[in-house]
C-alpha cells in the first residue's frame, strides 16, 4: 500500500494528535536544553548529545550525522518501517482511525496472522496463568514459587504460569477456543506432532516465564522444571512475532524505570530478573536465553546510556559478559560490571545479603574495559609472550570504542601495564581496526538503522543555499523573493530546490512551513536537510537579510560555474578520447572561461 492510501487530513490529523518528544522519549532519554530537547543519537554511535527535538514545530534534527524529519520519519528510521507502516503505528497510538485504509492481499495475510498468533500466545498465556493460581495442577508450581519467595503481586504482575504435567492440556484448551492447531504447532512451535498420534504440548509439568514485546504482548514462554531434570529451562520457538535476538524479558515493566535513571541492568535468568525487580532494582532487563546481540543493544541505547551486567559469577558467565561488550561497546553505551562472589548469582545474592548490599555492588561496578584488561593480564600471566597474547586481545577489544579519547586513554593504561611501547600499541590498532567497526545491521529485520556520520565539509556554495532556506522559513517575504527569482535559478542543488519549492508551496496555501512539508512528497534527503534549517536559530539572520540573500546568491552562482567547470572537464576528456578536435577546443574554451569567473572577485 502507498501513502496515497491514505488522505491528506488523515495524515494531518495524526500528526497534529502525535507529540514528537513524547514519541521519541519512548526510544530514548531526552533532557530540555532551551526550546529544544537533547538526547544521544539513536542513529549513530555519539557520546556528547547533538540530537535535537523541537516540540514547538514537531520535528527532529541531529546535527551529528544529519538525520532529521517528523514523527513519521523517526518511527520509519528507528523501526524499519514503510510510510504507511509508520502511519498505521502512530494511529493507533494517537487514537486515530483509518476506515478506508487498504492494503495489499500480502500485508493483509500478514497483519492476519500475526493478529492470529497474537491472540493465541494470550489465550495459551492465560491458560498456564489460571493453572498456576487456581488449579489443582498448579500446586506444584505455587509451591516452588513460594519457596523461593514469590508470591501474589509478583507472580501476577508477569503474569508467571504452570503447563500441567498432561501430554495434551494446551492442545485440547486450545481445540475448545476453535484454533487450527497447525498455528500453534507449525508455526509457534507451542505443541508438537507425533507420527501416528495426537499432537502433544512442548511445555508439560514446568513453570511458565511468558515472554512479552516492548508493547506488553505475548509473544512466548520460557518454561522451567521443578527439580533437576534437563535441560532446566526450554523456549518456545522462533515465530513470526518472536525472535529471541531482538527481545528482552522484562523489559515492558522496566522500560519507564530506565529512563529515569538512565541505566538499566542485565542479568542471565528469568529468576534473577524477578529477585532483582522484587528488590527494588525495577530498571533489570534479561535475556531470552541467548548471548546479547546487536538488535538488543540498539534497543537498550533507546532507554538508556549505561549498562549494568550482572552476570553469574562463573567463568561462563563472566564470558559471556566480555561477549556482551563486543555489540554493546560500538553502539557508544557505557558498559560496567558488577562483582560478586564466586558461584553467586544475582538471586541467591539477594537471598542471602539483602537489597542494600546488591545496591553497594551495583555502586561499586568497575568499567567493563578495565575488567577485561585485567583478566586477560591474569589468563595470559606474566610472561614477555604472556603480556604480547594479552595485548594483541585487548586491541581487539579497544578497536571497538567508537570515541578516539576514550581509546587513548585505554591505550595509554595499556601501555603501561604490559611495557609495550603507545606509539606500537597505536599502530598496531590501526592496522588491526581500519576505520571504526560499525554494529552490523540485521538483515531481515531493521532497527534504529546506524547512519555513518558525513566526512565531507560542504562547500561555501552549498552553505549558501542553506542560508538562502533559511531565509525563507524566517519571513515570508524572503520566500516570494525566492519564488520571483525561481528556484531554478537559486538553487544548484537539487535537493535545496525541492525543498525551496515546498516551502514556497506551503506558503501559497496559507499553511506554516511544518506543516505537511514531511510527507511523502519530500525525500528521506529533503527531510533530513529542511530538518537541519528549521532547527537553527533565525537571530544568525538579524544583521541584514538583504545582504546575506545578495551574497548568497553570489555564493550560488560560483556553486553552478564550478559545477559547470566539473562537467566541461568531463567533456574535454571525452573528446580527447574521441580525437574530437574542434569539439575539444570549444570545451577547452569553455573552460577556460568558466574558471576565470569562478576566480573573479565578487
Amino acid at each position: 500500500m502507498t501513502a496515497s492510501h491514505f488522505t491528506e487530513n488523515t495524515i494531518q490529523e495524526i500528526r497534529d494528535r502525535a507529540d514528537i518528544v513524547d514519541l521519541i522519549s519512548s526510544y530514548l532519554p531526552l533532557k530540555r536544553s532551551g526550546v529544544n530537547h537533547l538526547g544521544l543519537c539513536p542513529f549513530h554511535a555519539e557520546k556528547t548529545p547533538s540530537f535535537n527535538v523541537n516540540a514547538a514545530r514537531q520535528f527532529f534534527h541531529c546535527f551529528g550525522c544529519g538525520v532529521g524529519g517528523d514523527v513519521f520519519s523517526f518511527l520509519m528510521r528507528m523501526e524499519g518501517l514503510s510510510f504507511p507502516e509508520a502511519v498505521r503505528r502512530l494511529a493507533d497510538r494517537v487514537g486515530v482511525d483509518i476506515p478506508d485504509e487498504k492494503a495489499t492481499p500480502e500485508e493483509e495475510r500478514r497483519r492476519e496472522e500475526r493478529e492470529r498468533l497474537l491472540r493465541i500466545t494470550e489465550v495459551a498465556c492465560e491458560f498456564y496463568h489460571r493453572m498456576l493460581l487456581e488449579e489443582p495442577e498448579g500446586a506444584a508450581g505455587r509451591r516452588y514459587l513460594r519457596q523461593r519467595g514469590f508470591e501474589g503481586d509478583m507472580v501476577r504482575q508477569f503474569r508467571l504460569g504452570f503447563a500441567p504435567d498432561r501430554w495434551r492440556a494446551l492442545a485440547e484448551h486450545l481445540a475448545g477456543k476453535g484454533f487450527d492447531p497447525k498455528w500453534a504447532r507449525d508455526v509457534l512451535g507451542l505443541i508438537r506432532s507425533r507420527e501416528g498420534r495426537e499432537d502433544y504440548d512442548l511445555f508439560r509439568g514446568r513453570l511458565l516465564f511468558p515472554i512479552e514485546d516492548s508493547r506488553g504482548r505475548v509473544v512466548a514462554f520460557g518454561g522451567r522444571v521443578l527439580d533437576d531434570t534437563l535441560p532446566k529451562y526450554i523456549n518456545s520457538a522462533e515465530s513470526p512475532i518472536y525472535h529471541k535476538g531482538q527481545i528482552l524479558y522484562g523489559l515492558y515493566q522496566a522500560r519507564e524505570a530506565m529512563r529515569r535513571s538512565g541505566e538499566a541492568i542485565v542479568v542471565e535468568g528469568y529468576f534473577d530478573h524477578l529477585a532483582l525487580y522484587r528488590a527494588g532494582f525495577t530498571n533489570v532487563v534479561a535475556t531470552c536465553g541467548t548471548a546479547l546481540t546487536p538488535d538488543h543493544a540498539r534497543l537498550l541505547k533507546r532507554y538508556c546510556q549505561r549498562l549494568l551486567l550482572l552476570f553469574d559469577q562463573d567463568k561462563a558467565g563472566r564470558k559471556a559478559a566480555f561477549r556482551a561488550m563486543d555489540v554493546l561497546l560500538p553502539e557508544a553505551i557505557s558498559v560496567s560490571m558488577v562483582d560478586l562472589e564466586e558461584g553467586e548469582d544475582p538471586d541467591s545474592f539477594l537471598a542471602r545479603h539483602g537489597a542494600e548490599a546488591m545496591r553497594n555492588r551495583m555502586a561499586s561496578a568497575r568499567p567493563g574495559l578495565q575488567v577485561f584488561i585485567e583478566a586477560c593480564m591474569e589468563n595470559y600471566g606474566p610472561s614477555i609472550e604472556g603480556k604480547a597474547r594479552a595485548a594483541e586481545e585487548i586491541l581487539g577489544k579497544l578497536k571497538l570504542l567508537p570515541g578516539a579519547i576514550e581509546r587513548d586513554l585505554y591505550l595509554k593504561e595499556l601501555a603501561r601495564t604490559t611495557g609495550v611501547d603507545e606509539v606500537l600499541l597505536k599502530s598496531r590498532l590501526g592496522r588491526s581496526s581500519g576505520q571504526i567497526v560499525e554494529p552490523r545491521q540485521p538483515v531481515d529485520r531493521p532497527r534504529a538503522v546506524q547512519a555513518k556520520v558525513p566526512k565531507t565539509v560542504k562547500s561555501a556554495g552549498q552553505k549558501a543555499q542553506e542560508y538562502l532556506l533559511h531565509l525563507m522559513k524566517a519571513d515570508e517575504a524572503w520566500c516570494r523573493k525566492a519564488a520571483e527569482v525561481t528556484p531554478d535559478l537559486l538553487f544548484a542543488n537539487p535537493d535545496c530546490r525541492a525543498v525551496a519549492e515546498s516551502l514556497i508551496a506551503c506558503r501559497e496555501r496559507g499553511l506554516e512551513f511544518d506543516q505537511g512539508l514531511f510527507s511523502e512528497v519530500l525525500s528521506e534527503p529533503q527531510k533530513c536537510l529542511l530538518s537541519g534549517i528549521i532547527i537553527k536559530d533565525d537571530q544568525i539572520l538579524a544583521d541584514d537579510p538583504a545582504q546575506i540573500f545578495d551574497d548568497c546568491l553570489k555564493a550560488v552562482g560560483k556553486e553552478r560555474l564550478k559545477i559547470r567547470y566539473q562537467q566541461l572537464q568531463d567533456l574535454i576528456r571525452q573528446a580527447d578520447a574521441e580525437n574530437d578536435a574542434e569539439q575539444l577546443a570549444a570545451w577547452q574554451r569553455e573552460a577556460v572561461e568558466v574558471l576565470m569567473k569562478i576566480k573573479r572577485p565578487n
